[in-house]
C-alpha cells in the first residue's frame, strides 16, 4: 500500500511537471520557430526520461526494504556542515532545491534556527540531498552546491538557490556561481562531469529508507519533523535535547 501510494503521488507530479513544461514551451515559443521548438522537445524527454529513471529507483528501494532503517544508521561522519562541532544537538535536513517548500522553510523558519542555535554552539546542521523524482533539476542543481563547496562556498551557493527558488535552468546555476565570484571554468568542469551523482545518489537511497518521502525532512538528533515546520516546532524538540541527557550526544 505504502509503495503505490508513493508512485501515485509522484506520478501526478510527474504529470503536473510535464503540463508545465508544454504550457511554458507554447506560451514562450515564437510561432514558425520549429528548430528550437524541436530543440525545446528533446530537452524535454530527457528530463522526463531522469524522473522515470528516479522512480524506477525508488521503486525498487521501497521494494527492498521493509521497515524504516533506524536512524543510528545515518552516519554523519565527515560530512559537512554549520556550526560547532562540539554542539550536543545535530540536526540532518532532506531537502531539494526544486521543492517550494523547501525554500518556504529555508526563508521562514532556518534565519531563526541559524541565529539561535546555530550560531550560539548549540546546534550543528547538516545537508543532504532529496531530489524527488518529479524535480528533474533537483539533481543539476545539487551538483552544483557541491561543485561550488570545492570553493568553499557550498552554504553560501546553497543559500543562493533557495533565495531565488524558480525553474533552475542550467544557465541560472552559473548565474549563482558568478554573483559568488566562482572559478567558472572550474565550475563549469565539475558540474559537467556530474561527479557527485553518486554521493546524491547515496543521499537519496538513505533518506528513503529511513522514512524520508517527502520534503524538507528532518532528524534533530534522530527525532523525525517533517515538513516545513514553524520555528517553534524545532524549539520544542531542540530545547528537549538540550536539556533531557537522555539520549546519545550527537556524532562529532
Amino acid at each position: 500500500m505504502r509503495i503505490k501510494t508513493m508512485m501515485l503521488l509522484f506520478c501526478f507530479g510527474l504529470s503536473q511537471f510535464v503540463y508545465a513544461q508544454s504550457q511554458n514551451g507554447v506560451k514562450d515559443r515564437p510561432q514558425g520557430d520549429l528548430a528550437a521548438l524541436r530543440t525545446d522537445v528533446r530537452a524535454l524527454q530527457a528530463e522526463q526520461q531522469q524522473i522515470i529513471s528516479r522512480l524506477d529507483e525508488l521503486k525498487q528501494i521501497l521494494q527492498g526494504s521493509g521497515q524504516p532503517s533506524p536512524v543510528s544508521s545515518l552516519s554523519i561522519r565527515g560530512e559537512m556542515f554549520r556550526g560547532d562541532s562540539a554542539a550536543r544537538v545535530a540536526i540532518i535536513e532532506y531537502a531539494d532545491f526544486e521543492c517550494p517548500w523547501c525554500g518556504e522553510y529555508e526563508r521562514s523558519t532556518f534565519p531563526q534556527i541559524l541565529s539561535e542555535y546555530i550560531a550560539t554552539g548549540k546546534v550543528k546542521y547538516f545537508y543532504r540531498d532529496l531530489p524527488l523524482p518529479g524535480h528533474a533539476r533537483a539533481v543539476p542543481a545539487a551538483i552544483a552546491a557541491r561543485c561550488a563547496g570545492e570553493q568553499g562556498k557550498f552554504w553560501e551557493y546553497h543559500d543562493l538557490l533557495f533565495e531565488s527558488l524558480g525553474t533552475l535552468p542550467r544557465e541560472d546555476l552559473f548565474k549563482a556561481a558568478e554573483e559568488l565570484h566562482l572559478d567558472t571554468k572550474q565550475f563549469d568542469s565539475c558540474l559537467s562531469s556530474g561527479k557527485y551523482k553518486s554521493q546524491i545518489d547515496r543521499d537519496f537511497q538513505d533518506g528513503i529508507r529511513a522514512g524520508v518521502f517527502g520534503t524538507p525532512g528532518f532528524f534533530i538528533n534522530g527525532v523525525f519533523l517533517a515538513g516545513a515546520q514553524p520555528a517553534s516546532a524545532f524549539e520544542k524538540i531542540i530545547e528537549e535535547e538540550l536539556h533531557s541527557g537522555k539520549r546519545e550526544s550527537a556524532q562529532k
